[in-house]
């Protein structure tokens, strides 16, 4: 969802010079996450799930930069809250390893929307999985 969400707003040019070049990395980062987890599920003799189509409002800078924070943040717990359910030490590492940049990207992209980059304080938040899908299904066609 968020390479897609990247790739549009890259494409739009809202954003140009440090904080373009910025969103750029973000999604190419993005890239390399589903890159490594297809891998990931494909090693352990699953079948990575379809890639599907989003729908973001694409239309300021402002809201843009709005919904990445948003984005980002989600994605964060999204990680955090799966932690304890997965088994293979491999995975959990690469699973913490994005966690982690996860985080980078929203505490940037707080400060580019001037809103908190720990807005959950000292200790991050985990999200479960029903939280997150029922978040991101406004955004999947």
């Amino acid at each position: 969802m968020e390479t897609e969400f990247y790739g549009k707003v890259v494409s739009a040019g809202l954003f140009s010079g440090k904080v373009g070049a910025l969103i750029k990395d973000f999604g190419q980062q993005e890239m390399t996450h589903v890159e490594a987890l297809k891998g990931a599920v494909e090693k352990l003799g699953g079948t990575p799930v379809a890639k599907r189509k989003g729908s973001f409002p694409v239309t300021s800078a402002g809201q843009v930069a709005e919904l990445a924070y948003t984005v980002e943040n989600l994605g964060a717990s999204a990680y955090l809250g799966q932690a304890a359910n997965i088994k293979n030490p491999e995975v959990l590492a690469s699973a913490l390893a994005i966690h982690t940049v996860e985080a980078r990207h929203a505490a940037t992209l707080g400060t580019l929307v001037k809103k908190s980059v720990t807005p959950d304080g000292a200790f991050a938040k985990p999200a479960d999985m029903s939280t997150v899908l029922a978040a991101v299904k406004p955004f999947l066609a």
